[in-house]
């Protein structure tokens, strides 16, 4: 009973990305481990390693990593998974197994040799891992490369921006599909799935070599609309809801989105004066994206708007965000959003929302 091994079952899989995509990744970051002066980088996160692996893990209470070094990138999996991460990973593939409890660590130690400072994400990994891969790595100094990493995600490189554009055209068919389908009597969730099928449709058309998973709508109606992130309900809809249509496609880990508000046969006059302040706010929004404007300063100048508007303190969070590989629950590039508290720049090959 082995505590890890290799298998190479089958062929290497087409990733979302080219291989010189993958190289330039791992070259900026290999930069950082020696401007650093670290020995390695330990990944842990999922969007992390998949945005310099390719794979896309599922935990289910099981730990994974991507040791990266000057010389090697190996993803460390867990044996339930088989041969699919070796298939599905730019470079190595190390499986541990569940014999016993530290094989995960054991293999990340294979991995690394007389090491004295590696970098590892603080922002992801428990208190209790933590623990136990400084006590598995001996002397060895952690360092916090969290924020690193995540300011190169922030800018994208043309591969990505071809995949976000086409995330953004499969959300509008998953829109278009739904709208189709808004009527007196239909409930959230009828609707939702008619939206989420006709999405992975057009995912497994426009990228037949992916994995097929977690494309998701959240479709809320009437007081359910309160909460941006509301789950869906089998409420029926009523004349005269208020609605709110979000629509995610999910490429390999990237995240794209469409979120628009709707009403159900008719607006009544409040609400549509609300709804027009909305669409002001905006477009107004939209003009101020462009390199060299800074997010909180974007941010404030839409407050003054929605202020002098009359609605400013119904806002209950940030203007946008960035896009990338994040999910709903994994991933976020908090310093690229449009809140009163990021200084961040925006810069040519950032994606964010408005």
């Amino acid at each position: 009973r082995p505590n890890f091994f290799q298998l190479k079952n089958g062929t290497k899989a087409k990733l979302p990305f080219t291989d010189n995509e993958y190289e330039n990744r791992l070259k900026s970051l290999r930069d950082t481990i020696s401007k650093e002066n670290l020995d390695a980088v330990i990944l842990t996160s999922m969007q992390n390693i998949a945005y310099y692996s390719g794979f896309l893990y599922c935990s289910f209470g099981r730990p994974y990593a991507c040791v990266i070094t000057l010389k090697n990138s190996t993803v460390v999996s867990a044996n339930i998974d088989a041969s699919q991460p070796w298939r599905r990973c730019y470079g190595e593939n190390l499986i541990y197994t569940d014999w016993k409890r530290d094989n995960y660590l054991k293999a990340i130690i294979s991995v690394l040799k007389n090491v004295k400072r590696v970098g590892v994400e603080n922002d992801h990994l428990t208190i209790e891992r933590h623990k136990n891969l400084k006590d598995a790595l001996g002397n060895t100094e952690l360092v916090d490369i969290a924020p690193l990493v995540m300011m190169k995600r922030m800018i994208k490189s043309k591969e990505e921006i071809a995949l976000i554009k086409s995330g953004a055209k499969i959300a509008d068919i998953g829109g278009e599909a739904l709208v189709k389908e808004i009527k007196v009597g239909v409930s959230e969730m009828d609707i939702a799935m008619i939206g989420r099928d006709a999405m992975e449709k057009a995912i497994a058309k426009f990228h037949p070599n992916s994995e097929l998973r977690d494309t998701w709508v959240w479709f809320q109606s009437g007081i359910n609309t309160d909460g941006a992130h509301n789950p869906l309900t089998t409420r029926k809809l009523k004349h005269g809801d208020i609605l709110s249509l979000n629509t995610f496609p999910m490429i390999s880990g990237y995240y794209t989105a469409l979120e628009r508000t709707l009403f159900v046969g008719a607006a009544d006059e409040a609400s549509l004066k609300a709804w027009e302040a909305n669409v002001k706010v905006h477009k107004r929004g939209i003009e101020l994206i462009k390199p060299g404007a800074k997010c909180s300063e974007i941010t404030a100048e839409l407050n003054e708007l929605f202020a002098e508007l009359g609605y400013l303190q119904y806002r209950t969070f940030g203007y946008g965000h960035s896009f990338g590989v994040l999910s709903h629950y994994y991933g976020r590039e908090g310093k690229l959003e449009l809140r009163e508290d990021v200084k961040t720049v925006l810069e040519p090959n950032m994606v964010v929302s408005m």
